[in-house]
C-alpha cells in the first residue's frame, strides 16, 4: 500500500522494487491518494480520498480488520499489548473528541493530556494486569475495537469521498496479508506526517501493520519514504531539536546533573537501560579529556531545553517577535519549503545577519531583493557560503531502511565551492578562537570541545569523523566492533552509538561493502552497513512464532536453531545475546519498555508518548470545508499547535470565500525549492512554470481553459480587508476529481511547491498559502490540506 506518497514519480528505485514483485510474485498495489497521481495509474486498487482524512481511511482499516476477523490472533496475543489490562479511568468523550486528562495548555494555545490514567493496571508487585482471552472491556484490545467501531465502511466514504465499493476491496485485499505466511508492506512519505495529526497518521499504520502481523517479518513494515536520500542520516544525527544523535532525548532545565538526566530517561527493562554508556560514550566525544567523572563528562556544558518548542514555525515567530537575531540556512531555503512562506520573508527582516550555506543563492538568501522588499529598508547583514553539490564530495547516506552507504566523490566542485563538512570544521575554529579570546556567556560549551578534524592542505580529515562516529577506546584509540563494547566510565567515546560498528575497519570500512547477494531474502548483509549491528529487518524475533519457528517458513529471516540452542538466520537477529530463548520470546520489541508493540500507547509525563491520545483519532484539519462527521465539538485537533490568530478557516463566511480543497505535492522533474533544479534549462524545458490541477468540472463551472492564468488565494493571505494571492497556470485534468464528502460536493485542486523568485524559471511558491499549525508532537506544519480560493486572472 502506497498511501501519502508518489512512489512512482519521487522514489523510482523503490517503484522498480514492487513492479518486480508484481511480475515476479504477483503482488499487489494498492494507492491512496487524493490524486490520480502515476503510482495510482499502475496500482491494482486505486483509492481517492479528501486531503487530511488519512485516519478516517486507516481507522476503517483497522475496524475492517477487527470486525472480520483479519487480525493475526496469535501473533497479536503474544506480540502486542492488546492483553494489557489498562487504567478502568481511562475513557474517551466522542461527543468532544477527548481522551480522559485533558485540561487546557495556555502556552502552546492548545489542549493537553494529563496521562496518569493512560497506565496499565498493575498487581501489588507491579507485575502488568493482563488477560490472555482479550475479553476484558479494559484491556487494550477491547478499547481499540470500541474505538474504532465508528470508522464504518460508510462512514469513512462520508469523511474521505471514497467510494464504498473501492474502500472495502482495498481493506479486503490488504487485510488479507493477516494470514501468517503472508507479507504486507505500507509506504508513506509526507502525505501522511505533514498534517496537524501527522504522528497519529503514522500510529494508524503501525496499528494496522501489528494487527496483521507485518511487522518484522521479510517483505513487511512500515517504510517511510523520504524527501531526500539522506533525510534518515539527518535524524540521526539529531537535525532535530528535541533529539542528541542516536535517538537521546535532550537535555532539559530540569535536568541540570547527568544523573537526573539519565533517572528521568533510563527505564530498567529494555534496550534504553544501556543510555548511561551511550550518553557518557557521546560526552567523551564531544568533551574528549576535558569529559572526566569529577565534572560529569561535561554534561553541563550541553544546552538545556526551557520547555518552549524550537521548531520551524515557532522558531520564525520568535524572529517576527526580534527574540532571533542570527540565522545559519544549511542547504534549506524556507522562504520556499516552508509553510506561509510569503510572511516568512517579512519576518528575516528582523535578523541582524543571516548565513546561507547552499549551492546557489536561493530565496532565503536573496529575500531583501525578493517581491514587495525595499533593500533600503533592511539591515540584514547576508553571508552566502557557497558549498558543493552532492556528488561533488565524499561522504555516507543513510536511506530510510537505515543502510548507510559510501558515496565517492564524482567531480570537484567549482570556484570556491566547499563541502559542508570543511564549512562547519572552519566556522568553529574560528568561533572557538574567538571564545577562547573573548569569552561569552557559556564560553566553556565551546572552548573545552574536542576539535580535531583537520587533515593535510587545509582539508579536512573525513576519516577522523568516521571513527568519532563508529566510537573508539579513549585510552588506546583502537576502534570498537560495536555499540556493545561502549562503556559508562569515560573509557570509551562514540558520536552516535547506532552507528557504531559502521567504520570499524579502516582498511575495509563496512560502510564501503559492495558484495551483492545472489540469491535470498534481498537483505544484501555485505552491501554497506545497516545500524544497528548491521540488521535489515528490526524487531525480526516477531518474523517467528512464540517456539521460534519463521510464520513464514518460505521467507524465513530468524529462526531457533534446537541443536545449537541459539537463533540463526538470514538477518542479525534482533535479540541480545546474553537473553534466554523465553526472553526473546517476551521481549520482540526489545526498544519497548513493555516488550511488545503497542496498540495502546501508554502516556509519559516526562520522555515519551504522544501528546494526542493513546489511538488514533480522525480530527479534521485546520482549514476544514465541513464539521467533524464523527466528533462533532472537535473539528480539529485540540492538541494541534497554534501560533497565529486568524490564521485559519473556521467560519461558515470563511468557508464559502475558500471552498475548495487544496493540497501540494512534488514533480518528478523538479527537487524540493527548486532552487538547484530551476537552474537546469533542460528541466525547466521539461517543466517550465507554476501550475495548479483542477478537475475538469470545476474548470467548467468556473470558465477556465487548460492554460489560463488563475489566481489563488489563502486566509494566510488576506490581510486588513485586502486579499493576496498566488499567480498559476490551469492545469485541467482527469487526474483530479470532485468528491462527496457526506453529502456536499467538494472539490480538489493540487499544487507543486518547487517554484520561487530566483533562478532561470520563477514564479510564486504553494507555501504562500498553506498554514503554520503544527502536529503536536513534532510541530510539522500542514501542507497537505488546506482551504483555498480560484479565480480567473
Amino acid at each position: 500500500m502506497a498511501i501519502g506518497g508518489n512512489t512512482a514519480e519521487n522514489h523510482p528505485i523503490s517503484m522498480k522494487w514492487i513492479e518486480k514483485a508484481r511480475e515476479t510474485r504477483g503482488a499487489k498495489l494498492i494507492t491512496v491518494d487524493p490524486r490520480y497521481c502515476r503510482t495510482a495509474a499502475v496500482s491494482d486498487v486505486y483509492v481517492p480520498l479528501r486531503p487530511g482524512t488519512n485516519i478516517a481511511y486507516l481507522g476503517g482499516l483497522i475496524n475492517y480488520i477487527l470486525q472480520n476477523n483479519r487480525y493475526h490472533e496469535e501473533y497479536v496475543k503474544h506480540y502486542t499489548n492488546a492483553s494489557f489490562l489498562i487504567d478502568e479511568n481511562f475513557d474517551f468523550d466522542a461527543q468532544n473528541g477527548l481522551f480522559t486528562g485533558a485540561e487546557d495548555d495556555p502556552v502552546r494555545n492548545a489542549t493537553k493530556y494529563n496521562m496518569d490514567d493512560w497506565q496499565y493496571q498493575t498487581d501489588e508487585n507491579g507485575e502488568i494486569l493482563k488477560d490472555p482471552d482479550l475479553e476484558d472491556p479494559n484491556c487494550a484490545f477491547q478499547l481499540l475495537k470500541k474505538h474504532f467501531e465508528p470508522y464504518t465502511i460508510e462512514n469513512v466514504s462520508k469523511m474521505t469521498g471514497a467510494p464504498e465499493d473501492v474502500l472495502e476491496e482495498s481493506y479486503e485485499l490488504f487485510s488479507s496479508t493477516g494470514e501468517p505466511a503472508k507479507a504486507g508492506n505500507i509506504l508513506y512519505a509526507m502525505g501522511i506526517t505533514q498534517f496537524t495529526h501527522g504522528a497519529q497518521n503514522t500510529r494508524a499504520i503501525a496499528i494496522a501493520q501489528l494487527l496483521l502481523g507485518n511487522m518484522g517479518v521479510a517483505g513487511g513494515g512500515v517504510n517511510a519514504q523520504r524527501g531526500q536520500s539522506n533525510v534518515q542520516g539527518a535524524t540521526d544525527m539529531a537535525m532535530l531539536y528535541h533529539i542528541i544523535p542516536g535517538y537521546n532525548p535532550t537535555p532539559q532545565q530540569t535536568h541540570p546533573t547527568l544523573q537526573d538526566y539519565l533517572d528521568a530517561t533510563t527505564p530498567d527493562d529494555n534496550w534504553w537501560s544501556h543510555r548511561p554508556k551511550y550518553i557518557v560514550s557521546l560526552l567523551k566525544a564531544f568533551y574528549g579529556d576535558n569529559a572526566t567523572p569529577a565534572n560529569d563528562f561535561g554534561y553541563e556544558w550541553l544546552p538545556k531545553l526551557d520547555g518552549l518548542d524550537h521548531s520551524h514555525i515557532p522558531a520564525y515567530k520568535y524572529m517576527s517577535e526580534g527574540e532571533v537575531e542570527g540565522l545559519i540556512c544549511v542547504a534549506d531555503n524556507p522562504l520556499v519549503g516552508g509553510s506561509t512562506s510569503r510572511a516568512k520573508m517579512e519576518y528575516q527582516k528582523e535578523l541582524k545577519w543571516l548565513v546561507s550555506i547552499d549551492v546557489v543563492e536561493n530565496e532565503t538568501a536573496a529575500f531583501w531583493k525578493g517581491p514587495g522588499m525595499n533593500p533600503a529598508e533592511i539591515d540584514t547583514e547576508v553571508f552566502i557560503l557557497p558549498a558543493c553539490a552532492a556528488y561533488e564530495r565524499d561522504g555516507e547516506k543513510a536511506n530510510s531502511g537505515r543502510w548507510i552507504q559510501w558515496q565517492y566523490k564524482a567531480q570537484d566542485p567549482p570556484g570556491d565551492a566547499r563541502s559542508d563538512l570543511w564549512i562547519v570544521n572552519e566556522m568553529f575554529k574560528k568561533l572557538q578562537a574567538l571564545y577562547e579570546a573573548e569569552g561569552g556567556t557559556v564560553p566553556d560549551q565551546i572552548t573545552k570541545m574536542n576539535w580535531d578534524y583537520d587533515g593535510p592542505d587545509g582539508e579536512i580529515d573525513i576519516v577522523k569523523v568516521c571513527m568519532e562516529l563508529n566510537g573508539y577506546n579513549t585510552r588506546t584509540g583502537e576502534l570498537v566492533t560495536n555499540f556493545v563494547g561502549l562503556q559508562d566510565d569515560g573509557s570509551t567515546a562514540c558520536g552516535n552509538w547506532l552507528y557504531s560498528g559502521y567504520y570499524n575497519d579502516l582498511d575495509h570500512p563496512p560502510t564501503k561493502r559492495r558484495i551483492r547477494e545472489k540469491e535470498g531474502l534481498g537483505f544484501h548483509q555485505e552491501w554497506a552497513f545497516a545500524w544497528p549491528l548491521n540488521r535489515r529487518n528490526v524487531y525480526n524475533r516477531a518474523s517467528c512464532d512464540p517456539e521460534g519457528k519463521p510464520w513464514n517458513p518460505d521467507a524465513p529471516v530468524i529462526w531457533w536453531d534446537e541443536n545449537e540452542e541459539r537463533w540463526v538466520g538470514n538477518d542479525v537477529p534482533d535479540i541480545p545475546g546474553t537473553w534466554t530463548f523465553e526472553q526473546s520470546t517476551e521481549n520482540p520489541f526489545i526498544m519497548l519498555p513493555e516488550g511488545v508493540g503497542r496498540l495502546f500507547s501508554i502516556g509519559y509525563q516526562g520522555v515519551g508518548g504522544l501528546r494526542c491520545g493513546p489511538f488514533p483519532t480522525h480530527y479534521e484539519p485546520a482549514d476544514s470545508p465541513v464539521p467533524n462527521l464523527l466528533y462533532p465539538n472537535a473539528t480539529y485537533s485540540p492538541t494541534s499547535q497554534r501560533f497565529y490568530e486568524n490564521h485559519t478557516v473556521e467560519t461558515d463566511e470563511e468557508r464559502e470565500r475558500y471552498p475548495y480543497v487544496a493540497t501540494t505535492y512534488r514533480l518528478v522533474e523538479h527537487y524540493q525549492s527548486g532552487s538547484v533544479t530551476r537552474n537546469q534549462p533542460w528541466l525547466n524545458e521539461m517543466m517550465p512554470e507554476m501550475f495548479v490541477e483542477i478537475s475538469e468540472e470545476q474548470a467548467e463551472e468556473m470558465g477556465i481553459r487548460n492554460g489560463d492564468t488563475v489566481l489563488i488565494e489563502s486566509l494566510r493571505l488576506y490581510d486588513n480587508g485586502e486579499q493576496g494571492h498566488i499567480k498559476a497556470k490551469a492545469c485541467v485534468t482527469k487526474r483530479i476529481q470532485p468528491l462527496m464528502i457526506n453529502g456536499e460536493k467538494k472539490h480538489i485542486v493540487g499544487m507543486p511547491w518547487h517554484w520561487g523568485f530566483k533562478g532561470m524559471s520563477t514564479g510564486d511558491s504553494a507555501n504562500d498559502l498553506t498554514p503554520s499549525v503544527g502536529d503536536p508532537n513534532t510541530t510539522i506544519p500542514e501542507y497537505k490540506a488546506f482551504l483555498c480560493n480560484i479565480r480567473r486572472a
